[in-house]
């Protein structure tokens, strides 16, 4: 008698959160004083080629700053982008706002013209992402901000300055609701009242709008919170750390999302190596590393999760896509198809371990 038995077909694939590239790695670092800048058509053509098993990019997301998306770009310009992005197969998510001064901006800290030009920037990246909204190109996303100010100026008056740059950043929130748009603020070493988690969630709690500015968590920059780096009254793990050491590490991390996963709304997958560098006139920060670098200290699929699940183990569902950043690689490096296709493979592999199915 023939038995049939019954197969329990594997689970499809996750759909969420989407997987996008950053654009901005072919400006970051780059300029007079470092490599050339890489093209936005070259940095889009690498991405909609990636591949892994059939698999692709989902989106990207943007830098606006010449060479590649004027902060200035008018409604045709911008048709003419969403045209482009969505004739690879690809959307737009996040866009960063160009605030710091040498792009157009001013120090969220600064004087009444400095901190004018801040939202001024803020309220111009707002138009273009509602506009590529409005044009379909664009279904999810922030506008990613930070203070544009050095912890060593911040140093200088740290109450006082902490206020300013909450002041500015409710002006920012005000003009982001206009339209429509959420703020995220990328904490990171070199930005003045954010180059620390304590700093970080003490100005986040200050402006106080979680309805509309939240954290942008990268994992190559948070990491080097838990070393205190640039805050070191702020350090979560000790100075003779041993990084073979993982439960320690992990309880670090808990610690760390613990008190910044409740705000983040955006995030980005990364290595670091725990070193910090910089290029070009892009000030010393976390050292971005490819995924499969020896001396990356974190594991992308594992240590992402502390994001992307909650104190209940369950996706948080708090974000639409994550995305790759991955800024100061040398062209050479950045120009190889296989770069990205590796770099697809292991944001596929962080999708699987904690995404989810609609």
């Amino acid at each position: 008698m023939l038995r049939w038995r019954i197969m329990t077909p594997p689970p499809a694939p996750c759909g969420f959160p989407r997987v996008h590239n950053a654009m901005w790695p072919g400006l970051v670092g780059k300029g007079p004083d470092s490599e050339p800048p890489i093209g936005l058509d070259t940095m889009l053509r690498l991405t909609a080629a990636a591949e892994v098993n059939g698999a692709h990019f989902d989106g990207v997301d943007l830098f606006l700053f010449d060479p590649h998306v004027s902060i200035d770009a008018g409604d045709d310009a911008l048709a003419r982008l969403a045209d482009q992005v969505r004739a690879l197969g690809l959307v737009v998510g996040s866009v960063v706002a160009p605030v710091w001064p040498p792009t157009g901006g001013g120090s969220a800290m600064g004087g009444a013209e400095d901190r004018a030009r801040f939202v001024g920037q803020v309220r111009k990246a707002c138009r273009i992402a509602r506009k590529l909204r409005e044009l379909g190109a664009r279904p999810y996303g922030i506008v990613r901000i930070d203070s544009a100010a050095s912890p060593a100026d911040w140093a200088k008056d740290p109450a006082g300055n902490t206020r300013l740059i909450a002041r500015t950043f409710r002006e920012a929130c005000a003009v982001a609701a206009d339209s429509g748009e959420r703020l995220a603020a990328e904490g990171e070493i070199c930005w003045g009242g954010m180059h620390g988690w304590r700093h970080m969630l003490r100005l986040l709690e200050m402006v106080g709008q979680p309805q509309t500015l939240g954290f942008q968590a990268d994992m190559a920059h948070t990491l080097l919170f838990t070393l205190g780096y640039n805050a070191p009254e702020d350090r979560i793990l000790p100075e003779d750390f041993a990084w073979d050491d993982q439960p320690r590490f992990q309880d670090a991390l808990r610690r760390l999302t613990a008190a910044l996963r409740p705000w983040t709304i955006d995030f980005h997958v990364a290595q670091n190596d725990a070193t910090v560098k910089g290029a070009g006139s892009h000030d010393k920060t976390g050292h971005h590393c490819l995924p499969g670098d020896p001396n990356g200290k974190l594991d992308i699929v594992r240590d992402a999760g502390h994001w992307l699940r909650g104190e209940d183990g369950l996706p948080t569902r708090a974000m639409r896509h994550i995305c790759w950043d991955g800024c100061m690689f040398p062209n050479a490096v950045m120009l190889r198809q296989s770069t990205w296709n590796a770099i697809l493979a292991v944001m596929l592999a962080v999708r699987a371990a904690h995404g989810w199915r609609e």
